[in-house]
């Protein structure tokens, strides 16, 4: 009885895996996922200053002025990672309110 309750665990938890891999191409960040959503000013102000830095001949500014770019790319990522409004579950909690739902259920 133990061996088939483990078996149909097993079996549960590969098919509710699915490698991340699959997806890796379908998304961009700075992408619009959804046309009929609108991104607002602000992040689209956030995402061309970032296309401009990216833009930039670094080679001829100094360390200073380049360090100073770092952080701003930093703060800018930042900001839009917070502007997202989604909830993310990562694969640790998933398992865990799978486990949970076996147990209870």
């Amino acid at each position: 009885m133990k061996k088939i309750t483990f078996y149909l665990m097993v079996m549960l938890m590969s098919l509710t895996i699915v490698p991340n891999q699959l997806f890796a191409a379908e998304k961009n960040p700075t992408a619009v996922s959804n046309p009929a959503k609108e991104v607002p000013a602000e992040v689209k102000v956030m995402l061309n200053r970032l296309d401009e830095i990216k833009a930039m001949d670094k080679s001829e500014l100094s360390s200073v002025e380049k360090r100073e770019l770092r952080k701003e790319v930093r703060t800018i990522k930042k900001e839009l990672k917070s502007s997202g409004n989604g909830v993310y579950l990562s694969v640790g909690a998933i398992i865990i309110i799978i486990l949970l739902l076996i147990l209870l259920l």
